[in-house]
């Protein structure tokens, strides 16, 4: 037989080869970059296919009472075959809330322009997806923060049910929620899987990169799976009265250290940033916001012997911070509490959140509330800041 009916052969049996492993949904779906008028979906599934989601309106209708419209994750007009789905939903109204579905249609072949599709996979619909945008105007708002978990899933379930995660508007991760990034398995399994089965199917989840989330083989992709459809890692969101600054603080070590084996250029992009922060804060949003807030990984202590990363923080982010009126930064990395007053370096509080503890915040009014929460359930810390816009 030759070779070419041989390859054909071979096209015609790929459905019967693969259709026994069907596709399924493997982790997920999750929110990511939440705000007025915007979402991106992300899910992953079993085998290579297109995806796409269909949102409706939360209008007390039956979800099949309409054709719904579709969204697909394509790049520049072409669908993305892939197990890892991402779509960005925009122009969505302000404090609204949506339900949705997510679909793959897995690729059994492509060969030139023809492609042979299989079966899809899709949420039940009984499982009643939404999502909620974010208000401007709304009075108050809540967040949680975890950092440093380090892939002990043991402690992110009781933080957050200490922290009352449910009643807040929406959870952080401010970094090293793993050691490093070795492979998708390597995050859900760490601590993503959890964080879906919780909250983050219903509740926006936001992420600060923190300096183990750079390292290891699979950390280039990173922004596949967070923060996928936005130019950089670093960004801001607004809910209520509180603008959030997210910083991605980078390495701690210099580029040059021996354990980056020069593939690492975080001087560099931290210099970038800066210039990005320096627009941030010229913008009326920010200005006219109550409370500002920085989420950063990496705390700016500006000791004798702080390492490279955090220096770089301390000489390049916060002389521009210091003339934006911020009302507190929130870090981790140091795996212990840390409270940093005001003073000469920096003229707005740090808080350095522990490996071990959560920590809640609301605003009432002027004040930001913000409290730690401890493995043993304890408030360890316990503090109200007056708006600086108030003052």
């Amino acid at each position: 037989m030759k070779k070419t009916n041989l390859f054909l052969l071979f096209l015609l049996c790929i459905p019967l080869l693969t259709f026994a492993d069907g596709i399924k949904i493997l982790h997920g779906p999750y929110l990511q970059n939440l705000s007025n008028t915007e979402v991106t979906i992300v899910w992953e599934v079993t085998n290579e296919s297109v995806g796409w989601v269909e949102i409706a309106p939360d209008d007390g209708s039956n979800y099949y009472s309409v054709e719904r419209p579709q969204f697909f994750d394509a790049i520049n007009g072409v669908k993305n075959a892939s197990k890892l789905h991402a779509v960005r939903l925009t122009n969505l109204k302000p404090n609204t809330v949506y339900r949705y579905r997510i679909y793959a249609q897995e690729i059994l072949s492509h060969v030139g322009t023809r492609v042979h599709y299989g079966d899809i996979v899709a949420n039940s619909v009984r499982e009643s997806l939404s999502f909620k945008t974010n208000d401007l105007t709304k009075s108050e708002t809540s967040f949680v923060i975890l950092n440093d978990v380090h892939a002990r899933k043991n402690v992110i379930t009781p933080l957050l049910n200490y922290a009352n995660y449910k009643d807040k508007d929406m959870v952080i991760f401010n970094g090293d929620m793993v050691s490093q990034f070795k492979s998708s398995e390597h995050i859900f399994e760490g601590f993503m899987d959890e964080a879906i089965d919780l909250f983050a199917k219903t509740k926006p989840l936001y992420y600060a990169r923190g300096n183990h989330e750079t390292r290891g083989e699979f950390a280039t992709h990173f922004q596949d799976y967070f923060c996928p459809r936005v130019p950089h890692l670093y960004f801001t969101v607004q809910q209520g009265p509180v603008y959030f600054i997210f910083l991605d603080t980078g390495e701690d070590k210099p580029d040059s250290d021996i354990e980056y084996s020069g593939i690492t250029s975080y001087d560099q992009y931290r210099t970038e940033q800066a210039e990005w922060l320096k627009e941030v804060v010229a913008t009326d949003a920010f200005k006219k916001a109550k409370f500002k807030v920085v989420i950063a990984h990496m705390p700016p202590i500006p000791i004798k012997n702080v390492w490279h990363g955090q220096k770089e923080v301390l000489d390049k982010f916060v002389p521009i911070l210091n003339k934006a009126d911020i009302d507190i930064m929130l870090c981790g990395h140091l795996h212990r509490y840390l409270y940093e007053q005001p003073g000469t370096a920096f003229n707005f509080p740090i808080l350095v959140n522990s490996n071990n503890s959560c920590i809640a915040a609301h605003t009432s009014g002027d004040q930001l509330n913000v409290k730690i929460y401890g493995l043993d359930g304890k408030v360890s810390f316990d503090k109200e800041y007056t708006a600086k816009s108030a003052r």
